[in-house]
């Protein structure tokens, strides 16, 4: 015995396919806002006016830094002129590229090599955003990856 297709068939089954693709979109776009870490910079016009100045600067420090995460040791080494540093540091927050749930604040010792401190890390990817003034006085702003030890 075949059954026969009415419209209310087709009907029901066109709102249900669209109610499914309507909350799943809900669901992501409302994740997506809610685990959004925030702006860079509030006001990026304002910004764009010393960019230039300001990157100039900072890639006059010369400074190649890099962090890596071994369990729960986060180290930072800066290298000035291929030397070891430890400059002023303004502002560090260690965290998840994706959301402000999980950030830290570490602080940081210098053994003489590398600035180290013990954070609650763990797999995945992690940021350091770094604000640190030069001897000169100049700003140096990153966000670095964190390279994590497996």
């Amino acid at each position: 015995m075949t059954k026969e297709i009415k419209g209310w068939h087709v009907a029901t089954v066109f709102v249900l396919a669209f109610s499914v693709i309507i909350s799943v979109n809900l669901v992501l776009a409302f994740n997506a806002v809610r685990t959004f870490p925030g702006l860079e910079v509030s006001n990026s016009y304002v910004a764009s006016q010393t960019f230039d100045k300001d990157r100039e600067a900072q890639l006059a420090l010369n400074w190649d830094v890099s962090a890596a995460l071994e369990g729960t040791k986060l180290t930072l080494t800066i290298l000035e002129d291929g030397r070891p540093i430890s400059p002023e540091i303004e502002t560090v927050t260690f965290g998840r590229a994706t959301n402000v749930q999980q950030d830290q604040t570490p602080q940081f010792e210098f053994d003489g090599h590398a600035l180290h401190a013990i954070v609650q890390g763990g797999a995945g990817n992690w940021n350091l955003r770094i604000r640190a003034r030069g001897a000169n006085g100049d700003l140096f702003q990153q966000r670095i990856i964190v390279t994590v030890a497996k």
